[in-house]
């Protein structure tokens, strides 16, 4: 029993601090691509904790049911202009079919609300309400996934909208295409003298047809909502698992339903709708751990030595300010190209994390300052904002002593401000006896 006892302390000690500690060069390259997924799902799973992801979804419910309608209304009459609106109602129907019991009622609503918009006064107010439906629901989706990002700021007004009525004008065009390419697909196979030998394959392909829309649909939903860049192949990991999750959860759902029916006899026909809350919120949990998973995979390196970093001690973290000024400072009196954060932290093998904060404070005071380098000019680089000859290593610590609030309770203790007052003549004698080294030179 002592030895499970340590044997789940060792492995709980790794996945804490010890992972976190080793450089990604020191690993061959399958326990990289082990290393770096156990990171990505702590960080996943931590900041589905953290964030709170049940109140957000919960949230997000409220928005998809107060836009559902709108949403399909503005769809299906896009559709209507191509004259496919049909063949999107079924492909709706076929998206939700877990959801059989309601989409007809939702698709009644939808009729009813685009026969009530085409005449009258309404017309403007109904169009109005519409669109402000959609907005204000892809709104919250970009404000969930910006923080979880850890974006400060939405896309402007202008930038929303055109972005979000640009994909709602291509979901009918895609659906029709992905339909009408399916149908063209299976009928020239069946007409084919191959058909026997790939009806297995085929059966097996059309299995597969909603995973990999899926993973299509989430790979462009975590690269085109938050405000922000992420790259192509973490939104991916992020869409296959996401949209295989949310496939499973559909066919679970599904399945589970015979199970279920105890809520017919508790609610009659009134059952389809907390079950149809309950099946939003949990698509919604889906869809925010795959941003979760995303912003994690993009993100690893600033989590390295995260729990040394924040519990580092204040002489280490004045050794690395000190080390970091003393790099900038020679690259730029050899008169060599300025550094940006990540060369700095590939070259001197650094946490990511303390190096953005330590520089980050350094330009805050006036040590340093950020210069755009590079092609394009948008690389952030640094070099010296002080005379290299006049920089000691004094004058670096004072400025960063004397940076913020100070004397604000001046007036407020005698004792207080006379013992300030003997705090600074003692700094100033020590400084006095210091010898002066200018941070070039040591």
């Amino acid at each position: 029993m002592s030895k499970f006892i340590a044997s789940i302390a060792q492995i709980y000690n790794f996945i804490r601090y010890d992972i976190w500690r080793v450089a990604e060069d020191e690993l061959s390259r399958s326990r990289r691509f082990m290393y770096r997924l156990l990171k990505t799902l702590v960080l996943a799973v931590r900041g589905f904790i953290n964030d709170d992801l049940n109140v957000r979804a919960s949230a997000l419910t409220y928005s998809i049911l107060f836009a559902i309608v709108p949403l399909f209304a503005l769809i299906i009459a896009i559709g209507k202009g191509f004259g496919v609106d049909k063949i999107i109602e079924n492909s709706l129907q076929d998206t939700f079919i877990s959801q059989s019991d309601m989409i007809p009622t939702v698709m009644g609503f939808v009729d009813r609300y685009l026969k009530s918009t085409q005449g009258g006064i309404f017309i403007g107010v109904g169009i109005a309400i519409l669109f402000w439906s959609v907005m204000n629901f892809f709104m919250q989706v970009e404000r969930a996934f910006n923080r979880i990002w850890q974006v400060k700021e939405s896309r402007s007004f202008i930038r929303q909208f055109s972005t979000y009525f640009s994909a709602i004008l291509i979901v009918p065009l895609v659906i029709v295409f992905s339909g009408g390419l399916s149908i063209y697909v299976s009928s020239a196979v069946k007409q084919s003298y191959v058909y026997d030998v790939l009806s297995p394959l085929l059966r097996f392909g059309v299995k597969f047809i909603p995973y990999f829309i899926n993973w299509i649909v989430f790979t462009i939903l975590y690269i085109a909502m938050p405000n922000t860049r992420v790259k192509f192949c973490n939104a991916l990991m992020a869409g296959i698992i996401a949209g295989s999750a949310f496939q499973a959860f559909q066919m679970l759902y599904i399945n589970g339903q015979v199970y279920l029916s105890r809520y017919n006899v508790v609610y009659g026909s009134f059952a389809a709708v907390p079950l149809l809350l309950l099946w939003i919120q949990i698509s919604c949990l889906i869809v925010l751990l795959g941003a979760e998973i995303s912003y994690a995979s993009q993100n690893i390196n600033n989590f390295d030595f995260e729990l040394d970093t924040n519990n580092i001690s204040t002489r280490y973290k004045n050794f690395l300010t000190l080390f970091l000024t003393y790099v900038i400072v020679k690259q730029f009196e050899e008169q060599k190209p300025p550094l940006s954060t990540e060369q700095i932290v590939l070259k001197y093998k650094l946490p990511i994390r303390i190096v953005n904060e330590i520089l980050l404070k350094l330009v805050k005071v006036s040590v340093l300052t950020e210069v755009l380098s590079g092609k394009k000019g948008k690389l952030k680089t640094y070099q010296p904002a002080i005379d290299i000859n006049q920089l000691t290593v004094s004058l670096l610590f004072s400025k960063l002593e004397i940076y913020g609030s100070e004397l604000f309770l001046t007036n407020k203790n005698e004792l207080l401000d006379t013992f300030w007052q003997k705090t600074l003549d003692i700094k100033q004698r020590s400084e006095e006896h210091t010898e002066q080294i200018l941070v070039k030179d040591i």
